[in-house]
């Protein structure tokens, strides 16, 4: 396996298209709903050494994955609510990374899984809801360091692919660990 295929083993997200179809928000919207139960299948019987594997040299371990996506999608959650709430608002931008190197990704992963299955009950839920009014779905977010302004459709699409991308970093570190 190459590099390309080891960092982005669900394919490499298309940063540039923002023009998705209704069926096509509908299917990332229903991975976002089940993505806490396709996490809790991996980690069912994992043992808790096997929690330090990595998917390749130098990247992040199955923990950190975890309490990264905890982190990286009440993120987006907050980033659904401002849009929804406000005109094309700011979003604070966040070094994944510092915070990976954070004590509390030593923590145990219950509650980075747990706030997960809480954060993608009421996210996908609300985004079912927007899916019935699809003018939603063009309400915007401005990212300051990319100096450019994202719709939810947008949004919806990336943390779809996001849970599919680390979901397949956690299948090759228990796989294929380094």
């Amino acid at each position: 396996m190459n590099l390309e295929e080891l960092k982005y083993p669900a394919g490499k997200f298309d940063a540039t298209k923002t023009d998705y179809q209704l069926e096509e928000l509908l299917q990332c919207v229903l991975q976002i709903q089940a993505f806490p139960n396709e996490l809790s299948k991996l980690l069912n019987g994992i043992q808790p050494e096997q929690l330090q594997n990595r998917y390749r040299e130098g990247s992040w371990t199955i923990l950190q994955i975890i309490h990264h996506l905890a982190d990286a999608h009440l993120n987006a959650w907050t980033r659904t609510k401002l849009l929804l709430t406000e005109e094309n608002p700011v979003i604070k931008p966040w070094d994944e990374n510092l915070w990976a190197e954070g004590r509390d990704y030593g923590y145990a992963y219950e509650s980075s899984y747990l706030m997960l299955v809480g954060i993608h009950q009421r996210w996908s839920l609300l985004l079912l809801e927007c899916l019935k009014q699809p003018e939603l779905l063009l309400r915007t977010f401005y990212h300051p360091e990319r100096e450019k302004s994202f719709p939810l459709s947008w949004l919806i699409a990336l943390y779809a692919w996001h849970g599919q991308n680390h979901l397949g970093h956690i299948r090759l570190a228990l796989t294929q660990p380094c």
